[in-house]
């Protein structure tokens, strides 16, 4: 049955109707959220025209008809560009007929038609920092800070993920959160992450705060995130982050399903078959050079985007 609607999708009309009225609600639903403003304002100005930063809307959806559908189904849904990945009780052979199965009733398609699908623009980098400052009839004001990060294949994904716990992906350990939260209250939660893909993923620092002191919160985690570029952390805080992360090594694959993402992730970013097997020892051997290194040439805090959603219209 999966076989049979991978190959032969029905994409029913009236489902899609349908569907496309659900996804209508949502979006109209989410607009009325200072969040969503928020995260689409940032998006846009971090990706700008690059695909990364585009959205559904009501216009895009009322544009795709079945018949899009269809023609994408039978241009790019080939089995050589499949990657399948399996987490569970199945033997080499096992999971080998499984896939075969899967993917049978699919054309084989010829070299051509199998050649590697056309690159995206690689996203560019900011060449100047913006702020936006949206009115919002809110409690809250939503803000993100941030600009484009670094692709998964890069070699400082380590150092930077040791670096972005120590400053904003460590909860309540992180300096952001000792000095936004702790020592001013200013938010009740305070973040920082990368999120890389195929393509530069954003770095973002998130928070949320009373609208009157949302121009302190931007102009206290700013100067967090430039010191932690211009400086580094401390040996005591990059012991403590490699410990804590290697520690908890084992909570990221501890159920099929976080596992499963795990090794999609390999597959879809071409990582090495042994990675999860590497993981700890590569977070051991970031050294204060590395971090310090990995931030000044991914991030420029002066030249990053911040988007303010809150307060009275």
């Amino acid at each position: 049955m999966a076989a049979r609607q991978l190959a032969h999708p029905a994409f029913p009309d009236a489902v899609w109707q349908r569907e496309r009225q659900r996804m209508v609600a949502a979006i109209k639903e989410a607009n009325t959220q200072p969040g969503t403003l928020a995260q689409r304002a940032f998006a846009k100005a971090v990706y700008g025209a690059h695909p990364y930063g585009q959205e559904e809307t009501e216009a895009t959806l009322a544009a795709i008809a079945v018949t899009d559908m269809q023609a994408l189904h039978r241009a790019a849904v080939l089995p050589c560009r499949a990657k399948v990945s399996i987490v569970g009780a199945q033997t080499r052979a096992q999971a080998e007929q499984l896939v075969t199965t899967l993917l049978a009733q699919l054309p084989a398609g010829d070299a051509k038609a199998c050649a590697p699908l056309p690159p995206l623009p690689e996203v560019q980098a900011l060449t100047a920092p913006s702020e936006q400052a949206i009115a919002f009839d809110s409690a809250q004001a939503h803000v993100f800070v941030g600009q484009p990060g670094y692709k998964r294949t890069d070699p400082d994904h380590f150092a930077l993920t040791v670096g972005n716990y120590i400053l904003g992906g460590g909860g309540f350990v992180s300096r952001l959160t000792t000095e936004v939260r702790e020592k001013r209250g200013l938010s009740y939660s305070v973040y920082s992450y990368f999120a890389p893909a195929r393509y530069a993923g954003a770095f973002t620092l998130g928070l949320q705060t009373r609208p009157d002191q949302a121009a302190q919160a931007v102009e206290v985690a700013r100067k967090v995130v430039a010191d932690f570029v211009a400086q580094g952390p401390t040996e005591a805080e990059l012991q403590a982050a490699k410990d804590n992360l290697m520690g908890g090594f084992a909570l990221r694959i501890d159920s099929n399903r976080e596992l499963l993402g795990n090794v999609a992730s390999m597959a879809w970013n071409g990582l090495p078959l042994d990675y999860l097997d590497t993981w700890t020892d590569h977070v051991a051997k970031v050294s204060l050079a590395d971090v310090r290194a990995a931030f000044a040439r991914k991030l420029q805090p002066e030249r990053m985007a911040t988007v303010v959603v809150g307060g009275q219209r």
